[in-house]
């Protein structure tokens, strides 16, 4: 009988350790929201064909949870396998995105130890579009409520502000668009105990670092006529994002992740 005991013991703690371990391989998944600078235009139809080469800095951030890399977030990501679910879209503020029932489809699938990576600014600032805008009192209390309900699944905010536009340019340097919305979430991420992550003052600085003329041609959306199938009479467009400007933004935030895990690692 204590043979038969000892073995369904044995058993038992296999199961138990299997069950961890099993836990322990589930992919955190890292929830992107935001407007278009970070949405992922290769989920639409005909991506080639209508809106190549456009690239949200989420489109590409997949490719930098490989293994090795993961050992560098340890303080925020406990598993070794990331999945990028990126649910920005593009003319979305913290109002819209929340009125239009895609919060709650993202808060409907939040499991423990997820990550919620928000991005939200420039739609909010748009006074002549009054779908989008929201004044920063308004502003500063949906990213409290998203900050709220994720941590009420016990997942992990995140905040990020607006990522630079490329312009104006004054003296080599690129300058802020945002007014005081940047401000504004650091002061709820201060209030509320929630990292942030300071894109708007990072990609001022890269990108001054790269200059004008680099900036403008190769990372945004200015192109020439008959280049690109879905822009043939060219694009003048300062907001969004060819591939190596997607890249590059979407670097800026991995390593800004990388710090806020190592700080949490000590």
């Amino acid at each position: 009988m204590k043979i038969i005991y000892l073995k369904v013991m044995v058993i038992g703690l296999l199961g138990v350790v299997l069950l961890s371990a099993s836990s322990q391989r589930r992919p955190v998944k890292v929830w992107l929201i935001g407007d278009s600078t970070v949405a992922d235009y290769s989920l639409e139809t005909d991506y080639m064909a209508k809106r190549y080469p456009q690239n949200g800095w989420g489109q590409v951030f997949q490719q930098f949870f490989i293994r090795d890399s993961l050992k560098t977030l340890k303080g925020l990501i406990k598993t070794d396998s990331v999945l990028v679910d990126d649910r920005a879209k593009g003319g979305r503020s913290t109002r819209s995105f929340f009125e239009e029932g895609r919060w709650r489809e993202v808060f409907n699938l939040l499991q423990p130890g997820d990550l919620v990576m928000i991005q939200f600014g420039h739609n909010d600032l748009s006074e002549a579009k009054v779908d989008r805008h929201v004044k920063i009192p308004g502003y500063k209390e949906f990213l409290r409520l998203y900050i709220f309900q994720t941590r009420e699944k016990k997942a992990i905010p995140v905040l990020i502000s607006p990522v630079a536009r490329n312009y104006p340019w004054k003296d080599g340097h690129l300058e802020n668009t945002h007014g005081d919305y940047p401000g504004a979430m650091k002061e709820v991420a201060e209030e509320l105990g929630v990292d942030f992550i300071d894109l708007n003052q990072l990609s001022m600085v890269y990108f001054s670092s790269k200059g004008e003329e680099y900036v403008t041609r190769n990372y945004f959306m200015n192109l020439e006529p008959g280049k690109f199938t879905a822009f043939p009479e060219g694009q003048k467009d300062n907001t969004h994002f060819q591939l190596e400007g997607a890249t590059v933004v979407a670097r800026l935030v991995f390593n800004q992740m990388k710090i806020i895990a190592g700080t949490k690692s000590k």
